[in-house]
């Protein structure tokens, strides 16, 4: 593995750099870790990367680890920067020829990512999106329940992020991580959409399996003097008839980290919470409410929930259990593609190069609405996972 951002004062790249070596499976071994060189250099023993492979840029590591023999070089490439830096970074890691991990959002706008995604598909690299809470195992278990029809059909979808962080303007005050979240140049079109509800919006769509079809949305600046929203709801018809919220907000108070989801269906509904990730609700008129946690060896475990487990029941998996999933799903694609064994492009367990596309079509169809006053716009994605 090789790590590009997460120097000091990093949150996200500490994190990559936990997940990918959980299991064992990755070493970090290199990386540029600022854009910063002295920063980047100084950064690195924090990691234990050595000297020699503690890079001044992203230049300066494809080149030099390019050079190296195949069975010395890194394997992929793990990108936790800010969003205005996602795609030169990764279309210079794909034409090299390296596997990708990358933050969400995938990159700066549409078209960046447009580019992307066909860079991936004629390299043929293994490009994998930390759209991380995908990899819950209750998450992944109520996907499997969704997709075998055990709720019936899905009618309705409310996915809500809610925090409360920014609801002072703490990026003039020096605070690193809202500085560039809130700055046009570096975060994109949107805000909070941009940052977290594109978390909400992939959960929905990674659960249900619904395509979508058209989306309104209204778009709000609460702190006086901010540049991008602060807060959002977006209304989605999906092709099947049904209907989806997503609501975002950074200015809630007492609000931390706060992903829910509720899904209704014919036959059932269900509801999680990533701050309570060891516990699914599933509710059915006439019965009393089921309560699943997270038992790998549960009878009533699935196979893809079970999957995703590390430990036994009553010993909480979080956070960085779930991220780690994403980067051992990715691990086995790299697998075979080292090995010359073909592998699922699209349709993958972990979130991939097409749902970082959907996900920037997503905030870009809801900044255009927005601007015209929550009008009704197109929202079919080409290139959606089904």
């Amino acid at each position: 593995m090789a790590l590009v951002g997460g120097g000091q004062g990093s949150f996200i790249g500490r994190v990559h750099s936990i997940a990918a070596c959980l299991d064992n499976r990755a070493e970090l071994v290199a990386g540029a870790l600022s854009s910063n060189p002295e920063k980047a250099k100084a950064s690195a023993p924090a990691y234990d990367i050595p000297p020699e492979r503690a890079y001044g840029s992203i230049e300066e590591l494809i080149e030099k680890e390019s050079a190296l023999p195949e069975d010395q070089r890194i394997d992929f490439i793990s990108i936790a920067t800010p969003n205005f830096t996602h795609f030169p970074i990764a279309k210079a890691a794909v034409e090299a020829g390296f596997n990708v991990i990358c933050d969400k959002p995938m990159t700066f706008d549409l078209a960046q990512a447009e580019e992307l995604k066909g860079l991936v598909e004629k390299s043929g690299v293994v490009f994998a999106v930390s759209h991380n809470y995908t990899g819950y195992p209750l998450v992944r278990m109520a996907r499997e329940m969704i997709l075998n029809g055990e709720f019936g059909e899905i009618q309705a979808v409310r996915s809500n992020y809610i925090q409360g962080w920014l609801r002072k303007r703490i990026e003039q005050e020096d605070q690193k991580q809202a500085a560039w979240r809130t700055d046009p140049s570096k975060s994109g079109a949107a805000g909070a959409f941009g940052d977290i509800a594109t978390h909400a919006y992939n959960l929905g769509r990674y659960m249900t399996g619904l395509l979508p079809a058209e989306i309104s949305c209204n778009l709000k600046i609460f702190a006086p003097g901010r540049q991008l929203d602060d807060y959002g709801h977006a209304v989605i018809r999906f092709q099947n008839g049904a209907l989806g919220t997503v609501t975002a907000s950074q200015i809630s108070h007492g609000r931390e980290n706060d992903l829910f989801i509720e899904i209704d269906g014919t036959k059932g509904a269900l509801s999680w919470r990533q701050e309570e990730p060891n516990q699914m609700i599933v509710r059915r008129n006439g019965q009393p409410h089921a309560i699943y946690t997270r038992d790998p060896n549960a009878p009533f475990m699935n196979e893809s929930g079970a999957a995703a487990c590390r430990l036994p029941a009553g010993h909480p998996e979080a956070f960085f259990e779930a991220f780690a999933n994403i980067y051992r799903s990715a691990f086995d694609a790299m697998i075979s593609r080292i090995t010359g064994e073909s592998f699922e492009p699209k349709n993958t367990i972990y979130p991939n190069v097409y749902d970082g596309v959907e996900g920037m079509f997503f905030i870009e169809q809801s900044v255009a609405s927005s601007k015209e006053n929550g009008a009704w716009l197109p929202f079919n994605c080409d290139c959606a996972r089904s």
